[in-house]
């Protein structure tokens, strides 16, 4: 449980920062006001974070045990003696007369070594020992979202993310006329590693058949398969209550923001980003806020799933602005789906990322 803890607070604090301060409130929003026009002129960017080739490649790292890992010793001899041993928090085992042996980070043949050359001190001609593996909880990566079976999983062996997805039961799906229809959304789906967006691209993978996405992944890792149904637009950044908003078919960038509370004193109103379509490919798009609320520009029409971020500086470069709209999204969503995970009633978190 305690791991489980650190993680999700490693997914909230990292890069996670709710602004405070005097709040300002924006506009009203008129539903008869039509004059709201589709956002047409985006650009294609890549996430700031480069692919790195050894992910595909299966670790050579043998397992080693941590807090909460259970293992069965066994002596044989002329008799035969066998306790199950829980590494402890303190990623000690205690067996037999021994005292407690700090066994965190060993393998399973160190830690073997290490048993027959502690207990020769207590016990002649103390046999031979065996030692097996029985459950592994030191070592787990977190599958949530539209999956058959989401929940933790452990890894005593190198794990693909195919391999992860299949472990889970699959992606979710439901019978419609005949046909079966997936309930996640793949080009929204994610993986976090050490509170970094991996640019893996879950719809390659699953309905192309790319297995250059399919990497190997780590402890701690978190994966998510959002809800192909969701019809919300994430509103972030420089805005009172950063949180997901109901988006209707006429959902606009002033309604949006001003649902939120409006935007905080020092938000960068001129060059609010709008990030939508594949997080790995994302579409941008910065338009001025400000010109909109003072009647200079046209308000923007907004499409369920799109990522609104309002910065409190400028960025010279659409990848930064893309970037750090990705990564609040998605380290928000793993920080809300992970405290769901431990805590059913546990309240959302609405943190922001400032550009600095």
């Amino acid at each position: 449980m305690k791991s489980i803890q650190r993680t999700i607070l490693v997914l909230s604090a990292t890069g996670l920062i709710v602004l405070s301060g005097c709040q300002t409130k924006g506009p009203r929003f008129n539903p008869r006001d039509t004059s709201a026009v589709p956002l047409t002129n985006m650009t294609e960017v890549s996430i700031s974070n480069p692919f790195d080739p050894s992910w595909l490649k299966t670790p050579t790292n043998l397992f080693t045990l941590g807090p909460g890992d259970a293992i069965d010793v066994e002596i044989l001899g002329a008799e035969v003696y066998r306790q199950p041993v829980v590494v402890g928090p303190d990623g000690k085992i205690y067996f037999y007369l021994l005292r407690g042996l700090d066994v965190w980070g060993l393998t399973l043949a160190e830690t073997k070594a290490l048993l027959e050359r502690e207990l020769a001190v207590f016990v002649k001609d103390s046999g031979q020992i065996s030692i097996s593996l029985q459950n592994v909880q030191s070592k787990r990566v977190w599958a949530l979202g539209r999956l058959a079976t989401p929940g933790l999983y452990s890894m005593s062996t190198p794990m693909t993310l195919l391999e992860l997805l299949s472990r889970a039961g699959g992606i979710a799906a439901m019978s419609s006329t005949g046909s079966v229809e997936s309930l996640a959304d793949l080009r929204h789906s994610f993986i976090i590693r050490q509170g970094r967006l991996m640019p893996i691209d879950f719809y390659q993978l699953m309905h192309e058949g790319n297995i250059s996405q399919n990497i190997y992944l780590q402890p701690d890792d978190f994966v998510y398969v959002p809800s192909s149904s969701a019809r919300e637009v994430y509103v972030l950044g420089a805005v009172t209550r950063p949180s997901p908003v109901p988006c209707s078919d006429l959902m606009t960038l002033v309604a949006a923001i001003s649902s939120v509370g409006g935007t905080v004193p020092g938000a960068y109103q001129s060059h609010v980003a709008i990030v939508r379509g594949s997080l790995s490919k994302p579409r941008i798009a910065v338009v001025n806020y400000r010109d909109i609320l003072r009647g200079k520009a046209t308000d923007i029409l907004l499409e369920p799933r799109d990522i609104v971020y309002v910065p409190v500086s400028p960025w010279s470069f659409l990848d930064r602005y893309a970037t750090y709209a990705v990564e609040t999204f998605v380290r928000t969503v793993a920080a809300n789906a992970g405290a769901r995970t431990v805590d059913a009633s546990a309240a959302p978190v609405s943190p922001s990322v400032p550009v600095n």
